[in-house]
């Protein structure tokens, strides 16, 4: 992956790393969308996204100097996950993907979709409104069921309430939980806001990984500079239990007719990595969180 770097990718400039990125550095969060012919979407997507291809991925990843990737599978395609797994296939041992499934997988297509990379399942709660903890719980169990002979994890965008109403569920679960996006906090309430000490016991639990990607899900400020606290308390919390991601190409700007195209944030990634840098104190933490963390939670063969 190491070479002259492809700065401008989908009409968005990312800024070179200032920091030695090191080898075997994850992206563990990205999408992969098309072509249309090939993977149509499904007729119930809350949007329709445009091209953001597995090249295009991969030059992103060139500028970056990011080794490793991980492919979570988008909500656009429903259940279908041919585009996530195809993507996973072709970019080889190192990639690994997140799938998303329903009654119509059965244990024969989970094991096809394990030879193929896949190591988890996605349980999107925040995107469709999951406000009672009843059904996000029933939701969790059932996904951590499904998967977990085969050594996968359960993977979850919610929110810190749903997440402080499931604390004693999620440290039931037969399986390790990964959350979405800091777990969306809003960044400027601080540490004190209702919910986030009980995200931080699930992290020191060592039952639970937080992704501190997309800091723009949590943070209005310039730069996302109210994000820092957020992301120190959770690298203070475990930091054996973080991982970071780009959520490149960044979907979901808005909420818009599924007929029309949306387009994605104009988000610089390179900024993104260089902002993490930031947040750590020591190489010893960046090499925990880009490295260390991924390869142990998606079972990334050594190299």
């Amino acid at each position: 992956m190491r070479g002259s770097p492809a700065n401008r990718i989908l009409g968005v400039t990312h800024t070179a790393p200032a920091f030695e990125v090191p080898r075997n550095a994850c992206d563990s969060h990205t999408y992969v969308f098309g072509p249309d012919d090939k993977f149509p979407f499904s007729p119930k997507r809350l949007y329709t996204p445009g091209p953001a291809s597995m090249e295009d991925l991969e030059a992103l990843h060139r500028t970056l100097h990011v080794d490793r990737v991980v492919v979570v599978h988008p909500s656009p395609y429903g259940a279908d996950n041919s585009c996530t797994v195809d993507a996973v296939r072709k970019l080889g041992h190192r990639a690994r993907g997140i799938a998303v499934i329903d009654d119509t997988i059965n244990d024969r297509a989970l094991a096809n979709m394990h030879a193929s990379g896949i190591r988890g399942v996605r349980v999107n709660l925040e995107s469709y409104g999951e406000s009672d903890p009843t059904v996000a719980a029933r939701h969790l169990q059932q996904a951590a069921q499904r998967v977990t002979h085969f050594g996968w994890h359960v993977q979850t965008y919610t929110n810190l309430g749903i997440l402080e109403a499931l604390y004693e569920t999620i440290l039931a679960l037969p399986t390790r939980l990964v959350v979405d996006h800091f777990g969306r906090p809003q960044a400027a309430r601080g540490t004190t806001q209702p919910g986030l000490e009980q995200f931080l016991a699930l992290l020191r639990s060592g039952r639970v990984y937080v992704k501190i990607s997309a800091a723009y899900r949590i943070s209005q400020e310039p730069d996302y500079a109210d994000a820092a606290l957020i992301a120190r308390a959770m690298i203070d919390a475990n930091p054996e239990r973080v991982v970071w991601g780009t959520d490149w190409p960044h979907p979901g700007a808005a909420k818009r007719d599924p007929a029309v195209i949306e387009p994605f944030r104009p988000e610089d990634d390179g900024a993104a990595l260089n902002r993490l840098a930031g947040w750590t104190k020591t190489r010893t933490e960046l090499q925990k969180i880009l490295v260390d963390n991924p390869a142990r939670l998606y079972q990334f063969q050594q190299t």
